[in-house]
């Protein structure tokens, strides 16, 4: 099973490197278009604003292979808001491969960015929750979300209720970040991981 970790120069691509060590794969952390499309899963990570996410990616030509993969694809954080068609920070345009909008997250007075520990609601059929019991807490850091919709697995309150997963097809995103969210989040990688081809047809 190959792996690889999407490297958008813009993300600590080790702790989610060191994650998916621990539940006994090797990943190859790479920015060649034909490792990432020859791969058998793909992790889109990021850290930092979806503006500079973008110029990178498009920097490195690998907006096109992006968009096109066909194998399980996993946004975590900022890299699920590149899957989202917009995103308000930096008014840009994202990869549009799940047509969701990431907007200013409404706290309604509570501290911004939403930093720490929250809890997942499943919404529908979610593979990567699958063998995970409520509640289940996953570890957020992020001023920007994506509105409840149609493409949306699992929610999260913090002022308003937003997207903490989404997908559509074999496009998986997670707002939260599963690397840092303990026995939870290596249960969604190892979920990840284990995706047949029938569980990327939404």
């Amino acid at each position: 099973m190959s792996l690889v970790i999407v490297d958008t120069s813009c993300a600590n691509l080790s702790s989610v490197k060191f994650a998916f060590e621990r539940l006994g794969y090797q990943p190859e952390v790479t920015a060649d278009a034909a490792r990432i499309q020859a791969a058998d899963k793909v992790i889109l990570p990021g850290v930092g604003t979806a503006k500079a996410a973008m110029r990178n990616l498009q920097a490195l030509e690998l907006v096109p292979t992006l968009r096109a993969l066909q194998q399980p694809v996993l946004g975590i954080c900022l890299g699920m808001q590149l899957l989202t068609s917009w995103s308000a920070e930096g008014d840009v345009d994202c990869l549009n491969v799940i047509p969701a909008r990431t907007v200013p997250l409404d706290s309604q007075g509570q501290p911004l960015p939403h930093m720490g520990w929250n809890t997942l609601t499943a919404v529908g059929d979610n593979p990567l929750l699958g063998g995970i019991a409520a509640p289940a807490y996953c570890y957020f850091v992020h001023s920007y979300a994506v509105a409840v919709d149609d493409y949306t697995s699992a929610s999260t309150t913090y002022g308003q209720t937003f997207a903490a997963m989404i997908r559509r097809d074999n496009f998986f995103g997670a707002q939260f970040h599963p690397e840092r969210s303990g026995a939870i989040g290596a249960q969604i990688l190892k979920n990840f991981m284990e995706l047949s081809d029938a569980d990327t047809r939404a």
